[in-house]
């Protein structure tokens, strides 16, 4: 083999080699997003910076992002955060478990749902990648992932950034009321259950929560994001939950109130019976005619005999 055709075989590898990583990089630049996606695209080729690029909307047609691009897909739907008190609940992602102490020392529990949207405003959406886009938050199962990172690395992220300032607003607004101000069963299970009626308007005072709540998140999410990344923030607060034991406490208590309530309608029913049939015997001593006229209405009909003071002395045909 001449040295001509050789350096023509090495020059077409060569060029074959650069053609296969040019043409991933082609058909890996074009990008699309799902209706419920809006998308950060960060250059990242090998003579490029790692700014951002430009912004995919929701619902785009194929789209050039350039040669290996980073592509952020982050949710453009409203979403939810599920707040509960039962453990079994909290497998889901997004949804929590969060207990919080009263003013009198009851660890309550708390149902409720948080509703909020990302800011798709492109720059906002720029800063927020900046600041949250290009580092990793760790999930419940230990794993470090970035926001953008499906709904485990969304989730992620809420749980660490977001999460603590949605907890010390509960925490703040259910710590400045008794329990028994949020759950008037509470006073069943206190010292002096059943005598406390200064606060059983509970509905009013859960919206109040829910109203301080709201005005807590409003405020403190865009200062520790340092932004207005989160759009429409609202918390809906379903009710509050007593613990376990208290509650098997408070069941306990109801079941045993509702025996002697029993037990004293049966004493009251016995007394009024005594009573009415004491009143109807006075009356015939008064009047023994009145207690003859009684004796025939209670006969049954069809009778054909009736003796007074014979053994027999209600005959009624057969059929």
């Amino acid at each position: 083999m001449s040295l001509g055709s050789s350096f023509k075989i090495a020059a077409g590898v060569a060029a074959l080699l650069l053609a296969i990583p040019t043409l991933i990089g082609l058909l890996g630049g074009l990008e699309r997003t799902e209706p419920g996606q809006i998308a950060v695209v960060r250059d990242g080729g090998p003579f490029d910076d790692t700014a951002v690029r430009q912004i995919i909307d929701p619902g785009s047609g194929i789209t050039w992002a350039g040669m290996w691009s980073s592509v952020h897909a982050y949710p453009a739907q409203q979403r939810f955060y599920t707040i509960t008190s039962d453990p079994k609940r909290a497998t889901a992602l997004g949804v929590d478990v969060v207990t919080t102490p009263s003013a009198d020392g009851v660890n309550l529990g708390i149902e409720g749902t948080l509703y909020f949207t990302l800011n798709l405003d492109h720059e906002t959406l720029r800063r927020f990648d900046d600041r949250f886009g290009t580092r990793t938050f760790r999930g419940q199962d230990d794993t470090a992932r970035y926001a953008w990172d499906g709904d485990e690395g969304w989730a992620a992220f809420f749980g660490q950034a977001v999460r603590p300032v949605i907890d010390n607003a509960l925490r703040v607004q259910v710590g400045a009321r008794r329990c028994v101000e949020l759950v008037s069963s509470c006073a069943l299970v206190q010292e002096g259950g059943g005598t406390d009626t200064e606060f059983r308007d509970t509905v009013a005072n859960v919206v109040k929560v829910q109203e301080g709540v709201n005005a807590a998140l409003a405020r403190d999410v865009p200062a520790m994001l340092g932004d207005d990344f989160i759009t429409g923030i609202r918390f809906n607060l379903v009710k509050v939950t007593l613990p376990t034991g208290v509650q098997d406490a408070v069941n306990r208590s109801l079941a045993a109130a509702a025996s002697v309530s029993e037990s004293r309608a049966k004493v009251l029913q016995a007394e009024a019976e005594a009573k009415a049939n004491q009143a109807r015997q006075d009356g015939y001593d008064k009047c023994p005619a009145c207690a003859e006229i009684d004796k025939l209405k209670s006969l049954p009909s069809g009778i054909t005999v009736y003796a007074p003071g014979n053994a027999d002395a209600v005959v009624v045909p057969t059929r």
